[in-house]
């Protein structure tokens, strides 16, 4: 097993934040706690990208970024203060909006299959020219003109192949192996294959070695240089063969940390790759699930199904949503699946109605055959079951699908993941409004809540197989960050007062979807204060993620409106912002401790923590690119100076308790990685009980409140007490020393609503 970060802080470069700015954060990094910084990707990206995931040139470091000057003084400042260097990639795709800015694009758009890129890229040549969406709605091309050699519309460049360039420029595009089409027939006719639904990312063919060693070289050449210490794998679900990509990257950096972007659903194992593990959204969903409160589920149904006029299944809305996907967003990739079924219109068809069934019964994001074949057969049998009149073509298809040679098998298993992703976490989780904590990348909405028995058992489960996996409470792709999923659990504490809240709160500020207007009044519960400016774009963004009534193609500008008048109505109405105001005061207290404890229990927890960038203080923040906003790190500096100076803050407004169990926590673990190296579960004794979730890593002792209203309702702990394994503890954040084994959590938990004790 390679040597694996203890501790990892997240940073979003970009051209505003570049490699000379993350620099000069190693100083604090290091203060902090952590090991390693990890960022987004260094790559030359499309120009004017924010988030560095659609690469054009994987040669050389982003220019925009501060280029290799800019990567040689980030590594460089990092040793100095002893840490390593963790790095986001993306073998999945490319950046093919701007051809020109991607030479290996440009190329195929020059000469077609005999480009020597052509093995780069999954083009169906079959289906003719190479279909590009950029033309507006009358797939009209009398804007086209020539200029310099090249085929232009508007802003957009295109290359013109060698002996083509006479003529009309609707004549010069004819004669080209790409064909610009109106933008709207990309989803149902694309040729090529792109991430997800985006056309301006278009898929790599990295099974191919040639195209493995080219889109390598320059991240290899760091690790050679011993410039690099992990890897973050983007996307693995898109790739042909994850499990072959997995074992020739282990091959060609094997003393590398690599953890895979690979999302889990409840009961889904990983498979066995040469990797430390996942990202970490498992982990995520397993801490958050552990403060919310499972009594509170029927109320919560109840209200969502008073709120709509009707039940709404949630398995029933997952399997619209993702056969939606399968059939509008990803047509074009279901087209081609069909094509391989068997032959004639009618079978062909048929073959499209099946394979779109089978994935939207689909319980994973995908298979790894021979891995997960069940998961096929759950799908095979719940698709059956859907669609009878389907039985004898499912049945012929799924064996086809059975065998991992076969190229449906392999081109279904890559459609199964954009599937899931957008139907479920970009749509359906924008949909169903009953309790959006549960509404998370990699969470089951209708898996209200996590007992403690369950968070226990996966705990050690993850520290018998998978101990230096990541661990995190918030990334870049989150829909909700930390603080804002714990202010919203402590609503499974009270879900009578809030029925009643956010029922007053839809009338007086009115939206024609009830579903959406309970996710909206959510996102303003969990974030508020927020600047109307954010709201406004949250809200306009989540209703356009439903695709509801107003949709990303096609905006409703009548429904956009009632959204922007409610958000403004929200700031407008003195009475109304002052309820809200004092609602979002009496959680805030109990939402603070939630978020220390989730905290607390990432960062001790088996696994390596990562700490997205600024999340050590309060973070209110909503989906990207909300998330993704500036951090004041001079303001983090400072606090954390006061801290070492003996400053014990408060639970207040300012977030430097959140900042103290950070860092005090993280510190541990380098300092003494000998006390984080088992698990086992600790149980209180007395009144209060189950109020308290807690284990011992081996001599550092995790502890923090569950439920805190309840416990406050019901007058406090009382003589509850918590028994361990030795007579000498040192508590991290107080600096109290306790010499007995049996410890009354009255007394310990008095000043913070979160202990790590060490035995000393």
């Amino acid at each position: 097993m390679p040597p694996a970060p203890h501790g990892t802080y997240r940073v979003q470069v970009r051209p505003d934040f570049d490699l000379y700015r993350a620099a000069d954060l190693a100083g604090y990094l290091r203060e902090l706690g952590v090991s390693h910084l990890y960022s987004a990707p260094l790559l030359t990206a499309a120009p004017g990208s924010r988030h560095g995931y659609d690469v054009v040139d994987h040669r050389a470091v982003n220019p925009a970024l501060g280029g290799e000057e800019g990567r040689r003084r980030l590594v460089g400042a990092l040793r100095e203060q002893g840490l390593g260097l963790v790095v986001d990639i993306v073998p999945n795709h490319v950046g093919v909006a701007d051809p020109h800015a991607n030479p290996a694009w440009w190329d195929l758009l020059t000469h077609g299959p005999e480009s020597r890129y052509a093995n780069w890229f999954d083009v169906d040549w079959s289906a003719g020219r190479l279909l590009i969406p950029v033309l507006a709605d009358d797939d009209a091309v009398t804007d086209l003109r020539v200029e310099d050699g090249e085929l232009r519309y508007h802003e957009h460049r295109y290359p013109i192949a060698p002996g083509t360039g006479d003529g009309t420029p609707g004549q010069v595009h004819d004669r080209q192996r790409y064909r610009l089409i109106s933008w709207r027939r990309g989803d149902a006719e694309l040729n090529y294959r792109r991430f997800f639904a985006i056309s301006d990312l278009a898929g790599l063919r990295v099974e191919d070695p040639e195209v493995f060693d080219a889109t390598h070289a320059e991240i290899l050449r760091w690790h050679a240089a011993g410039e690099l210490d992990g890897i973050r794998i983007d996307h693995s679900d898109g790739l042909r063969d994850p499990g072959g990509y997995l074992r020739g990257l282990h091959a060609a950096a094997p003393d590398t940390w690599i953890v895979v972007e690979k999302i889990l659903k409840a009961g889904e194992r990983l498979p066995d790759w040469p990797v430390a593990g996942t990202t970490g959204y498992e982990a995520l969903n397993l801490v958050t699930g552990v403060f919310v409160d499972p009594a509170a589920e029927a109320e919560f149904t109840a209200l969502d199904t008073r709120l709509n006029g009707r039940p709404v299944s949630w398995e029933e809305l997952a399997h619209d949503t993702k056969r939606w996907a399968a059939t509008g967003l990803l047509a074009a990739e279901l087209t081609r699946l069909a094509r391989l079924a068997p032959n004639g219109d009618q079978a062909r068809e048929q073959a499209e109605d099946a394979l779109a069934e089978l994935a939207a019964c689909f319980p994973v994001y995908r298979t790894y055959l021979p891995a997960g074949g069940r998961h096929l057969a759950m799908a095979r049998s719940e698709a059956g079951r859907r669609r009878p009149d389907l039985v004898p073509v499912l049945d012929e298809i799924t064996g086809r699908l059975r065998d991992p040679a076969d190229d449906l098998s392999a081109r279904f298993q890559q459609f199964t993941g954009p599937v899931m992703a957008k139907g479920v976490e970009d749509t359906a989780f924008y949909r169903y409004a009953r309790f959006t904590v549960l509404n998370e990348v990699g969470g089951d909405p209708f898996r209200f809540g996590v007992p403690a028995a369950e968070f226990h058992g996966a705990n050690a489960e993850r520290q018998r197989l998978w101990p230096v996996a990541m661990t995190t409470l918030s990334t870049h792709d989150t829909k909700r960050s930390e603080d804002v999923r714990a202010r919203l659990a402590v609503l499974s504490e009270l879900p009578q007062e809030w029925g009643r809240a956010v029922q007053r709160w839809m009338s007086a500020a009115p939206i024609p979807d009830p579903s959406f207007a309970h996710l909206f009044w959510q996102a303003v519960a969990g974030a508020w204060p927020i600047e109307r400016e954010r709201l406004h774009a949250y809200a306009v963004k989540a209703a356009r993620e439903a695709n509801g009534a107003t949709r990303w193609a096609d905006p409703d500008e009548g429904f956009e409106a009632y959204l922007r008048l409610a958000v403004d109505r929200l700031y407008d109405d003195a009475r109304l912002r002052a309820e809200v105001a004092g609602f979002v005061a009496g959680i805030t207290p109990p939402g603070w401790s939630n978020a220390l404890g989730q905290k607390l229990l990432q960062l001790a927890m088996p696994g390596v923590p990562d700490v997205y960038q600024g999340t050590e203080l309060w973070d209110n923040s909503l989906v990207d690119p909300d998330n993704r906003r500036p951090v004041d790190f001079a303001a983090r500096r400072d606090l954390l100076a006061r801290l070492d100076d003996g400053w014990q803050p408060p639970v207040d407004g300012g977030g430097a308790a959140k900042l103290l169990v950070t860092s005090r926590t993280l510190r541990a673990r380098r300092d003494r990685p000998d006390l984080f190296t088992g698990y086992q579960p600790l149980r209180a004794t007395g009144p209060a009980e189950d109020h308290v979730i807690a284990f011992d890593r081996g001599g550092a002792v995790a502890v923090a409140i569950r439920f805190p209203v309840k416990l406050a309702r019901r007058g406090g702990w009382s003589v509850t007490t918590l028994t361990l394994s030795s007579n000498v503890w040192r508590e991290s954040f107080t600096g109290r020393v306790y010499r007995s084994s049996r410890l009354d959590l009255a007394d310990l938990l008095d000043r913070y609503p979160v202990a790590l004790l060490v035995a000393e």
